[in-house]
């Protein structure tokens, strides 16, 4: 137990570093800094939240436009992040893995957590900012809330644990995973609840982690305002499917980074 403490500490504290070497790579000591991973999908969420207000009017299926494109955009941008940054990371950081302590799932978890921390920063303050302005609602049920977004953030990492290995064995998956980040939209229940789809597009849904997590983010927020639809446990175990299939495939382009 003395060893596994000792270890996980270490580890720590090698993620820590490897944190704080991103952020300084990313944004720089200047300026607002690490502020800008936040206002990015702020603009974003905005400039949408704007056009469909016009579309669509200030409400749309009893809830607030704006608030629910804000909710589902920016995890969407989360993900487009994630998926994008774990492109060829190993062999951007290959340099440190001749520290013993570095491990290659180290890179993954560094920058999908830093994106999360991003999304979620954007999250609070567009919610906060909004609220005095009365389009965004105050959290209904806050444990929905964070358990929509750590199945969300939890499944955006498995597969990030594929992507990141595939890229290294293909110079294809980097090209495919900008386009493959927009197919996965309507899977992803970012532009509509699944109670306003057919009953059969909803089961085949079911099948998204991202739309079980997003369905409970929004019933966080919206409350009953909404009928939430979602699958927790098979979210969770499509999830660890992937993790292990990720990790399967990391273990094997360790060796290929090792040797070479």
């Amino acid at each position: 137990m003395t060893h596994f403490s000792k270890g996980l500490r270490v580890q720590l504290k090698v993620i820590q570093a490897l944190l704080i070497r991103e952020l300084v790579t990313r944004f720089g000591r200047e300026n607002i800094g690490f502020l800008w991973i936040m206002a990015e999908p702020l603009l974003f969420a905005g400039l949408v939240g704007i056009v469909w207000t016009f579309l669509k009017g200030p409400e749309s299926h009893g809830i607030g436009v704006i608030a629910f494109v804000i909710s589902g955009y920016i995890p969407l941008t989360f993900l487009r992040h994630s998926f994008g940054r774990s492109v060829k990371i190993f062999q951007t950081n290959g340099s440190l893995l001749y520290h013993r302590q570095v491990k290659i799932l180290d890179f993954i978890l560094v920058r999908v957590s830093i994106e999360a921390i991003g999304a979620m920063m954007a999250y609070i303050f567009a919610g906060i900012l909004l609220y005095f302005f009365d389009v965004f609602p105050f959290p209904a049920d806050v444990a929905s809330l964070v358990s929509g977004w750590l199945i969300y953030v939890t499944f955006v990492f498995a597969v990030s644990t594929i992507l990141a290995p595939l890229s290294e064995m293909s110079e294809a998956i980097e090209k495919i995973v900008p386009i493959s980040v927009y197919i996965s939209i309507p899977f992803s229940g970012v532009f509509n609840m699944a109670a306003w789809l057919p009953s059969n597009v909803r089961d085949a849904l079911m099948w998204s982690p991202l739309v079980s997590g997003m369905e409970l983010m929004r019933y966080g927020l919206f409350g009953d305002l909404v009928t939430p639809y979602y699958d927790a446990s098979r979210a969770v175990g499509i999830t660890l499917v992937c993790l292990v299939v990720g990790l399967t495939l990391s273990r094997r382009v360790r060796r290929t980074l090792a040797l070479s």
